[in-house]
């Protein structure tokens, strides 16, 4: 389990370096986004990396690699967006917007610790392609809980599925690096 915890880690400051420089670019315009719009753009990036597994080509040079690290930031961004409030300012400075990031990078780590001791890691033991699949199943089931406006029966939320998200990719990460 300590490998996998430096693992993750070290991918996690990789996305967060990244996130940071875009920060420093585009400043926190994403934050215009709607939840169904963040939960669109990770369809995207899952749906690209599928295509590429399926098909073995592509014509964007651009790899798997950072379509996962783009998955990461989006749920990220997406817990973001559900947790601060509806008065919180568009325009964050980079530094607050990190703490916050930091927050939720750090739950959704907490998260996985738990899930990894209570499964024994079987993630490890998933092909790569069932790991994207898994992410295309909550984005499914993130659709329909935005559709039915946030409400669930019985089901975890729109943000466990986001942190599941960023772990199922953090998880392809960790295996595309083995």
């Amino acid at each position: 389990m300590s490998d996998t915890s430096k693992q993750y880690d070290s991918i996690i400051t990789k996305c967060r370096d990244i996130f940071q420089k875009k920060q420093q670019d585009y400043g926190t315009s994403w934050r215009v986004l709607r939840s169904t719009s963040i939960t669109d753009l990770i369809f995207i990036k899952a749906r690209r990396i599928k295509v590429i597994e399926e098909g073995g080509t592509q014509k964007v040079a651009e790899g798997i690699e950072p379509e996962y690290i783009g998955i990461i930031n989006y749920a990220i961004m997406g817990l973001i967006q559900l947790k601060l409030p509806a008065t919180a300012a568009i325009d964050m400075e980079t530094n607050e917007i990190m703490k916050i990031y930091d927050k939720f990078t750090h739950e959704t780590k907490e998260l996985m610790l738990a899930k990894n001791h209570d499964y024994g890691e079987a993630w490890r033991d998933m092909r790569p392609k069932s790991l994207t699949d898994m992410i295309l199943m909550r984005i499914q089931r993130i659709k329909q809980i935005e559709d039915n406006q946030g409400i669930t029966n019985i089901s975890e939320g729109i943000d466990a599925n986001y942190m599941d998200i960023a772990n199922y990719a953090i998880f392809a990460l960790i295996k595309m690096g083995e």
